[in-house]
């Protein structure tokens, strides 16, 4: 299959690229830097450079590639984030999931793309209520905190608009949390550090509960959703989602660290804002049954507990 990765030199594109060359597919990279094209060529893709945010570049670009599929792979997420301004820190990301994706849509329709496949995430769109791990056909959160309510509306957008496109067969992957190369939860990465430093508190009652997933298992399921998933929404997760409260503590142990600090919400909300402290105490999981049933997919990394210090050993 031809396929078009846009995103190629992101965390996931860097590991997805050889996993569809290896399973036999053309791929094309789309990067947005000429700098970038040579990692990408290296990577086993013919590069083509294009801005996801210019409907003219996107359009050409797909136009080049003639490709069968595309795979929809981009964010803008530096590691740095504070998340006191939660969606000032995903604005860009939030144009790449809402404009950026119209841009490919309409390109792939032109093109007469017959599969799309779409980045989303599992971490905290869910709503807040019910069940402490959810499947795919569980109520995205109604009312989320004013301070997230952007970054919900550009993930509930790209997913209806992927999967409402009748001409194409949509899917869209909510992964979990990344952890592995190309990440903050890696080698040296900034999260892991603020852990070492115990920078990275456990907010009141760390009863928030993460759904992780190591980048290689997320290209893994990619490349099993791209050749045989169905039209539909698959959550690519590992098999332990875990409160706050137990996870931040065994990885702290894990990396020889100090136990984190515990504060309480109120001093969370003040020091770390509203995003983070709901995430702390308030967001669920997410089920990874379906993928596993449907994709034949299996975690090579099941759990948090033994992927993420080999991510950082």
């Amino acid at each position: 299959m031809k396929v078009l990765v846009a995103g190629a030199a992101g965390a996931i594109g860097t590991q997805l690229v050889p996993r569809l060359v290896a399973n036999g597919h053309e791929v094309v990279g789309m990067t947005r830097s000429e700098s970038k094209a040579d990692a990408v060529r290296a990577l086993g893709a013919r590069p083509v450079i294009a801005d996801a945010l210019d409907p003219d570049q996107v359009a050409e670009a797909v136009a080049a590639a003639e490709p069968e599929a595309i795979v929809h792979e981009l964010t803008a997420l530096s590691g740095r984030l504070s998340l006191r301004d939660f969606d000032a820190d995903f604005a860009l990301t939030n144009r790449l999931r809402t404009e950026a994706t119209d841009h490919l849509l309409s390109a792939a329709r032109a093109a007469g793309v017959r599969r799309f496949v779409a980045q989303s995430y599992a971490g905290w769109p869910a709503a807040r209520s019910g069940p402490m791990v959810k499947d795919e056909t569980a109520e995205l959160d109604p009312d989320p905190p004013e301070v997230m309510r952007k970054s919900h509306d550009a993930i509930r957008y790209l997913e209806r608009a992927v999967t409402e496109a009748e001409w194409t067969e949509g899917i869209v992957l909510r992964y979990g949390g990344f952890y592995g190369p190309g990440t903050s939860i890696s080698r040296g990465g900034e999260h892991v550090e603020a852990i070492r430093s115990r920078k990275f508190p456990v907010i009141g009652s760390g009863d928030g509960v993460w759904s992780f997933v190591n980048t290689e298992d997320a290209a893994d399921a990619t490349v099993a959703a791209l050749e045989r998933a169905r039209p539909g929404i698959y959550n690519i997760v590992d098999d332990e989602p875990a409160p706050v409260r137990e996870w931040l503590p065994a990885v702290a142990a894990s990396l020889g660290a100090k136990p984190p600090r515990h504060v309480p919400r109120w001093l969370g909300r003040l020091a770390a804002g509203e995003g983070l402290t709901v995430m702390m105490t308030e967001i669920r999981g997410a089920s990874n049954d379906k993928a596993k049933r449907e994709l034949g997919w299996e975690p090579r990394h099941p759990s948090w507990r033994q992927g993420i210090p080999e991510a950082v050993a």
